[in-house]
């Protein structure tokens, strides 16, 4: 047998009757003994007050059927009478009074369940529009929305978080699809080449040695930049799924270890580290140190300058690493590190335009952030902020003396 469910519409009304019904009792049940207790208190002793005798009765029944009665009983008997009357007028008009409040109680708890029913309906509005914004919400479709209206209240302020996380899941969405564009097309790239590559060499009958030499260089460059592409995929999709390592790492001495490996060219690079220790996964603390110094190497004028920097401030560890090159505007510096932007068109570089996505993303799930400014003179500073991992040795409050940084050029 199935069990009986009632909408929460019909809670509330049977809750708002139920309420009313129950203090409708209450008022008609202290009205009912108020007008009692006045109309006992309101009653004279008298004969009637008690019992009266069957004589004496009997007696003032002769006197109404025209006897000859003294003067004194003649008016005990008159105020007999008069206190019979009046305790029936007090048992009449309480009779009514009863009859006529529960009449009263039950029409206006039917309308209490009406205007119960009304109320719930109004007030249950808003769910019923997130309900449908819900339904209407897609994979595909994520643009409904609540909108609410009306006075500031609870239901309002969930109808507008959800119209938040609505917008939120849109973004994602379309971030992803657009991510998951970017990246087809980038993997697309490397395939068209070596099929192209491949089609000409075979297409040719009178292909060389050194036809097919050529032919398998092409194709290993290809292979070489989907690898690097892939690998770049797998570490921004590492990241994204949180640490699984947390170890004490210093910005300062990574940056020197990727230093050491980077291909710098004819690039100037001049160091200011500090102690600046986090609380993370080392290898993509020293990841996101590598593909800052790749952006500045890569997208840099020729025997062009880079600074790094690391130290602490407030409880925080900073890395900065900027480099001259081409002006750029704040609006190409806001979107820098976002999957698959480049500031410049897409086929003058070779990169894939997701190391700073990298980079913020590692800055992320280390609770930090990542940000990034034009120089007046070209080039750009990118600042990484992490919070750091516990206070140094030497107490809080205390500054690093200057000579504890470590100046270099390369």
């Amino acid at each position: 047998m199935s069990r009986l469910t009632l909408t929460v519409r019909a809670r509330l009304t049977l809750l708002y009757t139920g309420l009313f019904a129950v203090c409708g009792a209450i008022v008609v049940a202290v009205s009912y003994t108020l007008v009692a207790q006045l109309g006992a208190a309101g009653q004279t002793s008298s004969p009637g007050s008690n019992p009266a005798p069957a004589a004496f009765t009997a007696q003032c029944q002769s006197g109404q059927r025209g006897a000859h009665l003294d003067s004194g009983i003649l008016a005990k008997c008159d105020a007999y009478f008069r206190q019979l009357g009046a305790q029936s007028q007090r048992d009449v008009t309480l009779s009514h009074l009863l009859q006529y409040s529960l009449i009263t109680l039950a029409a206006v708890i039917a309308l209490a369940a009406v205007l119960g029913w009304i109320a719930a309906g109004r007030a249950l509005r808003p769910v019923h529009l997130i309900t449908a914004a819900a339904r209407a919400a897609s994979e595909h479709n994520l643009s409904a929305r609540v909108a609410p209206t009306g006075a500031r209240d609870e239901l309002r302020e969930l109808a507008e978080t959800f119209d938040e996380m609505l917008g939120r899941l849109q973004a994602a969405f379309e971030g992803q699809q657009r991510f998951i564009a970017n990246a087809s097309h980038e993997l697309r790239t490397p395939l068209a080449v070596m099929r192209a590559t491949v089609d000409v060499v075979l297409g040719n009958p009178d292909s060389t040695p050194g036809d097919l030499r050529g032919m398998a260089a092409d194709i290993r460059g290809a292979v070489d930049h989907a690898e690097h592409l892939i690998g770049a995929l797998l570490i921004l999709a590492r990241s994204e799924r949180g640490l699984t390592v947390r170890e004490d790492v210093d910005l300062a001495t990574a940056a020197e270890d990727v230093l050491d490996a980077a291909n710098l060219g004819d690039r100037r690079v001049h160091t200011t580290l500090e102690p600046a220790v986090i609380s993370g996964d080392p290898v993509l603390a020293e990841r996101l140190i590598a593909n800052l110094v790749d952006n500045a190497v890569r997208y840099n004028v020729a025997a062009g300058d880079i600074w790094i920097t690391t130290g602490t401030a407030a409880g925080t560890s900073q890395l900065t690493v900027a480099n001259t090159g081409p002006l750029v505007s704040a609006a190409d510096a806001d979107r820098i590190f976002q999957p698959f932007e480049r500031l410049s068109d897409r086929t003058s570089h070779d990169g894939f335009g997701l190391g700073l996505a990298i980079v913020a993303a590692i800055a992320a799930i280390h609770g930090g952030a990542a940000s990034a400014r034009p120089r007046e003179e070209g080039g750009l500073s990118v600042t990484v902020t992490m919070p750091s991992a516990g206070r140094p040795d030497h107490g809080p409050g205390i500054q690093l003396p200057e000579h504890a940084a470590v100046p270099r050029s390369r």
